[in-house]
């Protein structure tokens, strides 16, 4: 297990700025997932960690020790990449044995090696084969195989599960997340899906454009985004936003929105110094709206989606603003019926 330490750190494809003044510490056994639409700057974070990109200015500490002239081999770094990359004429035991053989490790220590991380990924009964003969998941899992060998400080997964369909992608990344239960090292891992990293991290990293945007454990992040980008980027279905204006609280942690026939007080304001008056949007995460006949939220629904575990109502307001319902219940709504929510304020976040 290592920390690992990113200070300023910076890098530019030519005149393009990639990734901007980045500092982040990342603690001994944390799983670290970073996460962010494509082109934000996620998998060159990761492969500047792994040195597979030089940085442009700053500096990188993989257990306190700087990292930012070494190569990869060197870092104490394993890297699991989306695509697999196995050798197709080699076993599943040669493929994982491949890099301790070249660092002339004895015969002996790699076939103890190999033999516990199969016994780990419960695939022993696989390594005779070629992979070939294996299905995606099997493959991925050798793919993990071959970086456990390694024994390396830090984890590196860059999109590991973006090859495999929904199914094997949910069992595959269970498997990932007993990995780090058992092994407690220090991971990162990239990932477009924010269920994955809801699901998977002890800490996210929210980038956007080759920035962070925010730092924090799962719900932290959900319940408390630090904007906008954040609270519409996390949560399915998507936080919904309603435009107004702040009409008072400048200055504190809680006013009164008023817009698109909404009114509400209380409601937490995100950021500061807010003047009184500005234009601002109202967040409502669709789980959080509540059928009342009484309530200031009405739309026409558009699309009822019955999901067996929930339901979701997508809607239209008469100000033409778009909108989610989501409910454990199952609701007799059709699309063209008139719904009319509540909700409450403290759970509904106003930036502006």
């Amino acid at each position: 297990m290592a920390q690992l330490a990113l200070e300023k750190v910076n890098k530019s494809f030519g005149n393009v700025h990639v990734i901007h003044d980045v500092d982040l510490q990342i603690n001994d056994g944390e799983f670290v997932v970073f996460v962010g639409p494509s082109g934000c700057g996620k998998s060159t974070l990761l492969r500047l960690i792994a040195g597979l990109e030089k940085l442009s200015s700053g500096s990188i500490s993989i257990a306190d020790r700087p990292v930012m002239d070494l190569p990869p081999s060197k870092r104490g770094i394993a890297m699991v990449f989306q695509s697999y990359a196995l050798y197709p004429h080699m076993t599943v035991f040669n493929n994982m044995a491949f890099s301790l053989d070249l660092q002339g490790v004895s015969k002996a220590e790699i076939h103890q090696r190999v033999e516990a991380a199969a016994k780990i990924l419960q695939m022993e009964h696989l390594l005779d084969r070629r992979p070939a003969a294996l299905s995606g998941g099997q493959r991925q899992r050798v793919a993990i195989g071959r970086a456990i060998v390694r024994n390396p400080d830090v984890f590196l997964f860059d999109e590991p599960l973006s090859n495999l369909d929904a199914a094997l992608r949910h069992d595959t990344r269970v498997e990932i997340a007993k990995l780090h239960t058992q092994l407690g090292a220090t991971t990162i891992y990239v990932t477009h899906d924010q269920v994955e990293a809801m699901t998977l991290a002890d800490k996210i990293v929210v980038l956007k454009d080759g920035e962070v945007m925010q730092v924090g454990s799962p719900m932290e992040l959900f319940n408390y985004p630090a904007n906008e980008f954040v609270a519409g980027f996390l949560g399915s279905p998507k936080m919904n936003f309603f435009e107004g204006v702040l009409k008072a609280g400048a200055g504190g942690n809680s006013g009164e929105f008023e817009g698109q026939g909404l009114h509400a007080s209380g409601v937490r304001l995100v950021g500061t110094n807010q003047p009184n008056g500005c234009t601002a949007r109202l967040g409502i995460r669709p789980q959080h709206l509540i059928l009342d006949a009484n309530g200031p939220l009405k739309g026409t629904a558009t699309l009822v989606e019955r999901l067996g575990t929930e339901t979701v109502i997508e809607l239209v307001n008469e100000a033409g603003t778009a909108f989610r319902c989501a409910t454990p219940e199952t609701l007799d709504v059709v699309v063209g019926d008139q719904v009319t929510f509540s909700f409450n304020p403290q759970s509904a976040h106003v930036f502006c």
